[in-house]
């Protein structure tokens, strides 16, 4: 019990590290930003019919001519009691910005996130196991193939023959166009998450296919694998008895892993898609100089793929105890 409690320390603590220098960065890029903060959310015309006074008050407001290190340790100690700012763009509280746009993520993340995990385990393990074989060669052609198509350029086709051509799925948004947030059901948040969630998935699936099939490979080579071939076992019994405990740990690794990926590509996907999530909003606080809900969106983007990682390292610790009992990932 003691050693699972410290194994869990040292990676929360890792974990609280990480944070911190990603904050410390972002603060960092956006303080030597040439963008003027008051021009940005001021504008020209109205700034230059400013008394000195008022451009003053604005000043103090976005804590012009005041240190950077200053700054930082102010902002870092009301986000650490909760308070993440206003958002100059949405004028509402960034946490209440944050928890709606990512309420919108969630469902086109999760989807993406299980299906691509999924997937792309069941396929490399098969590919593993018949390695040769005319359905290891199309596996593999596929990953690759994958691998190297821009998710946006995909997004644009499924968009085309989805929405466009068939018109089965909605072209975009998360919701019915003119129906209130709180009238719309589960059924038709996944529908409006479907296509966006599609492409991260078809893009994501690449990656995990092609790691999981070189492990599988590798197994499937392994001594004690011939040695159960030799004893007349089937495919399903050597993968049952043999393969899954040793390619599921690696799998884990890539499936939280993802999370990082799932993010990064959800950015471009928002956009194509006109989904309100969490990758548009951030965004448009980039192009807006919405520096308080900017931060916020970074860290707690941030805080989630680095909770995937956690997630991933404690259930590496759970499945193999020689990683535990070393302390190293």
């Amino acid at each position: 019990m003691r050693e699972h409690l410290l194994f869990m320390g040292k990676q929360a603590v890792r974990m609280v590290l990480l944070l911190a220098c990603v904050s410390i960065a972002a603060f960092f890029l956006v303080s030597v930003s040439p963008v003027d903060p008051l021009q940005a959310n001021v504008g020209q015309a109205a700034l230059g019919s400013m008394s000195q006074e008022q451009i003053d008050k604005l000043n103090a407001y976005w804590g012009v001519g005041t240190p950077p290190a200053e700054r930082f340790v102010s902002w870092a100690f009301d986000f650490f009691r909760g308070d993440m700012g206003i958002s100059l763009l949405y004028r509402q509280e960034v946490s209440k910005v944050i928890g709606a746009k990512l309420s919108n993520s969630l469902w086109m993340l999760a989807l993406a996130w299980l299906i691509s995990g999924t997937a792309g385990f069941f396929l490399g393990v098969l590919s593993g196991m018949k390695r040769g074989s005319a359905l290891d060669k199309a596996v593999k052609g596929y990953s690759l193939l994958i691998a190297s198509t821009p998710a946006f350029w995909l997004a644009l086709v499924l968009l085309m023959v989805f929405a466009v051509w068939l018109k089965v799925l909605p072209i975009g948004l998360s919701v019915p166009i003119g129906v209130e947030a709180k009238s719309v059901g589960l059924l038709d948040r996944v529908r409006h998450a479907v296509l966006p969630a599609l492409t991260l998935s078809i893009t994501g699936i690449s990656n995990i296919t092609l790691h999981t099939r070189e492990k599988m490979i590798d197994i499937m080579e392994s001594d004690y694998v011939q040695f159960a071939r030799a004893r007349g076992e089937s495919s399903w019994s050597i993968f049952k008895n043999h393969g899954f405990r040793n390619v599921i740990l690696p799998a884990v690794t890539l499936q939280f892993g993802s999370i990082s990926e799932i993010f990064g590509g959800s950015v471009l996907v928002e956009q194509i898609f006109s989904y309100p999530g969490l990758g548009q909003a951030a965004v448009t606080a980039g192009i807006g100089s919405d520096v308080p809900l900017l931060l916020g969106i970074t860290v707690i983007s941030a805080a989630i793929v680095f909770g995937g990682n956690l997630t991933a390292n404690l259930l590496y610790g759970m499945i193999d105890p020689r990683i535990r009992r070393g302390g190293r990932i």
